[in-house]
């Protein structure tokens, strides 16, 4: 059935249709905390670049904290005028793939410690790729979202609505597999023995290095794992449930990524996770390049991320 423009949501959606009593002075608190994230993220970039220090994932936190003001604005924007379906599609959709990023810097993380401990598997061309395809997965899975979503606000074909919802199910599983593999990649580096010893890197100790990423994987995933468990469960827009309500959307969303930015701040991330610029191969990290634990002609081909 041709449209010509976009039809009022069918579903409830997690956090309703924002009110300007309500919303507006928790958007406002929330803004003043991802601009102060935002701030203290890019100084610490800028601090390190004048050292001689690449750590880019401050400027992927900057990054996210800027995502996030936006889908802040675009919401207050919604919620000043409720009838307006561009913006609640534009709100809905900076809402759902700007935490993307804090996932990406995890699975950074976890393959930093796995190097670090086992640099055959860790620095393996194929182990390394395995990332990098994972990375270009996730725009892809973005892609579809952002077409999919659009897309069910402009039709009402059954065929096409189901395809979107499948999609969009996809979609939401495959970012709370995202966020939760950081876990069982640190489990793969526990349960693997190690044989020559843990390359150092950063400061702090390894073991506070996986609490602090398996906590911050442990709450993304939770918020990530909540907003994938209501997609499979939907309601009419006129009978939302208890997960759809205000509360669950401002706690599952912005106030679990606020901790996870605050926490990369305030314990220095950049400072526990930094290797030395264009780290590559076995000992690298350290700066002493064992090279007789690499095959030569490998240790020409692997590169860090």
């Amino acid at each position: 059935m041709p449209s010509h423009g976009p039809y009022p949501p069918t579903k409830a959606g997690l956090g309703g249709i924002p009110t300007k009593s309500l919303d507006i002075p928790i958007i406002a608190v929330f803004m003043v905390l991802f601009i102060l994230g935002a701030v203290t993220h890019m100084t610490i970039l800028q601090v390190n670049l004048r050292r001689g220090q690449k750590f880019i994932m401050s400027g992927m936190i900057f990054g996210f904290c800027m995502a996030r003001i936006m889908a802040l604005s675009l919401r207050l924007a919604w919620s000043i005028h409720p009838t307006n379906i561009s913006l609640a599609i534009a709100a809905q959709l900076f809402v759902a793939l700007g935490v993307i990023l804090l996932f990406i810097i995890n699975l950074v993380f976890a393959q930093r410690l796995i190097r670090a401990s086992h640099p055959r598997l860790g620095w393996a061309t194929a182990f390394s790729w395995a990332f990098k395809l994972y990375f270009a997965s996730i725009i892809g899975v973005i892609i579809i979202l952002i077409t999919c979503s659009i897309q069910s606000f402009f039709t009402l074909d059954r065929h096409i609505l189901g395809i979107d919802r499948r999609a969009t199910l996809f979609g939401a599983t495959y970012f709370a597999v995202a966020a939760f593999l950081p876990i069982p990649l640190i489990i793969l580096r526990i349960a693997i023995p190690i044989r020559n010893g843990t390359e150092k890197f950063g400061q702090g100790r390894f073991r506070t290095k996986i609490a602090i990423l398996v906590f911050a994987s442990g709450i993304l995933t939770l918020g990530a794992a909540f907003r994938a468990g209501i997609a499979y469960v939907p309601r009419p827009a006129d009978s939302p449930a208890w997960y759809h309500s205000k509360a669950c959307f401002y706690i599952f969303n912005f106030t679990i990524e606020w901790i996870v930015v605050a926490l990369y701040a305030i314990i220095r991330v950049d400072k526990r996770f930094i290797v030395p610029n264009k780290a590559h191969g076995p000992g690298s990290y350290s700066g002493l390049v064992h090279r007789s634990m690499w095959p030569r002609s490998q240790n020409r081909i692997c590169s860090g991320f």
